[in-house]
This record gives structure tokens, sequence and C-alpha cells, in this order.
């Protein structure tokens, strides 16, 4: 496993996967890989005009169609024209904003990264046929899930920690998920990976002097964007252990090639996770 790159992607002929975020970064280098292996890629994403730039380099069968995370009518509207689906890759992601909320007035970072998420999961749920991976981040290690207050309502907002919320519900909600499969006899799978320091647009974004601290770090420490898309890969290609967490083996799982990653207990409460899911059903209008 710890060589594992492309060239061993097993041929995807034959299967439909969604990507969500492919217009750019990890969403495009993991769309581009799948279609280069023969499967027919939906790019989900806001910016559809990018997107369908993106999907004219790639070489095999490819859709665009428009998915805004941040807006439940949009997640909506998407998962009812989807017939049928192999693999879903929860993908996209915003980091470290400003605070902003979405279109259904959710904190942005908890309302895309995690509860558009959710709800396109869910939604989608019935129609896929092999398994669903979710990106989360080595900064789910400085997120604590606060289910008072998920959005920020009532408290000062950080950013970081709101981005390291996100990231930890990402990695709570795989494995939520994987349990409740399980525990229903599914044959789908519920995965996670996580992309280690990679250098893409998500970094450039937070519209503050962390931009240029940022790409300076980009430049100097992060692998690219196809590296970092290794773990995902692997993770909605390969013979996974269902309810893993798969990320760079390298050194503080920053760098290096596909391989079983550790995750902050947090993330392992299975109590917290139950709570979550509900408040999540709730947020989403899924209940």
């Amino acid at each position: 496993m710890s060589k594992w790159s492309t060239a061993d992607l097993p041929d995807q002929t034959g299967r439909t996967i969604i990507v969500t975020g492919a217009n750019s970064g990890l969403g495009a280098a993991t769309a581009r890989a799948l279609s280069e292996a023969g499967a027919r890629v939906i790019l989900a994403c806001r910016d559809t005009a990018k997107a369908e730039r993106v999907a004219a380099g790639m070489p095999g069968r490819t859709e665009v169609r428009q998915l805004d995370l941040a807006n439940l009518n949009s997640v909506r509207s998407f998962t009812d024209e989807i017939e049928r689906v192999d693999v879903l890759i929860n993908n996209a992601g915003v980091m470290a904003l400003p605070l902003r909320r979405t279109a259904d007035g959710f904190e942005m970072q908890f309302g895309t990264n995690h509860l558009g998420h959710f709800a396109l999961t869910n939604l989608l749920l019935d129609r896929v046929t092999d398994r669903v991976v979710t990106v989360s981040s080595v900064a789910h290690r400085i997120g604590k899930i606060n289910l008072a207050d998920p959005n920020w309502e009532q408290r000062g907002y950080d950013r970081w920690l709101a981005y390291g919320q996100s990231k930890l519900a990402n990695l709570m909600f795989a494995y939520e998920l994987q349990r409740r499969l399980a525990g229903e006899g599914s044959a789908v799978i519920s995965v996670a990976a996580h992309p280690g320091y990679a250098a893409t647009e998500l970094m450039s974004h937070t519209e503050s002097v962390q931009d240029a601290i940022m790409w300076l770090g980009n430049r100097a420490f992060a692998q690219n964007a196809a590296q970092g898309a290794l773990p995902t890969l692997f993770a909605a290609t390969a013979d996974v252990v269902p309810g893993a967490f798969y990320g760079p083996d390298g050194f503080l799982g920053l760098r290096g090639n596909p391989g079983l990653a550790g995750s902050a207990p947090t993330a392992r409460d299975r109590e917290v996770a139950a709570e979550l899911w509900e408040l999540s059903e709730k947020l989403c209008g899924l209940i």
C-alpha cells in the first residue's frame, strides 16, 4: 500500500463516480485520474463554467452538473437528477473563511463542508451501489463539536476552530455512516480520507495575511494536488477496510503515499457522533 499511485488504479470502466468540488485542486486531480481510468465522472461544482474548462482536459466521459453545497435547495435539485452512482466522493470544501453564512443560515464552513455533504449523501444513498468517500483533514484534531452552537451564533467566531469543527464533523460522519450501513446489512461502505498538506486554491481564500503565509508554506513544504488526491483515490477504488481513514503515510501524515491514518479520540466518540447525526438531520430538514 505504501507505494500505491495512480498507476495502480483499477479499471473504472462502466462505473459512475461523483466528485464534489471537482473544478480545482484535489477535486480536479481526483476527477482527472478517475476519468483516465475509464470512469464516467460527474463533476459536481458550484462554478460550472470553471468545471467545464477542467472537464475539457479530461480524456474520458465527464459530465458537469451544478451543485452549491451552501444551498440545500441546490443539493436537492442535484440529487433529483441522479439515477445511479457507484461512488460518491465528498471532496468540496472551504477553509478558514471570515464569518459568513450559507443560504440556509449556517456558518459557511460547517454548512458547506459538513451539512451540505451530509444532505447530499443521505438524499443519494439509496442510489449508491459501492461506497461513499468523505474527505476530512489533519485539522480535525483541532476541532470540537459544539452541539449547542455549531453555527457560531452564540460565541466569538474563530475561523480555524470553525474549520477544525467542520473537518471533525466530516470524519465523525464517515464513521457513523459506516456503523449505520453495517447495522442495516448494507453492502455499501463508508470510508474517509485526507490529503495531508497539499497545495491547492483552498488555502488562498482566508482574505487575510494568512493567504501569503500559506502560499509560502505551499511553495516550501506542500505536495502537489495530484499527490494529495492519492488517499482519496485509494479510498474510492481499492480494497479498503470499511469505516477506515486513509491519508499520506509520511511524517505526521502530511506527505507520502496512501496508508491507514490515525484520528483524534474525539472522532471516535459514538455518543457525540449520534447526536451530531440527529442534529444534522434536523438542520437539513431530513426528518
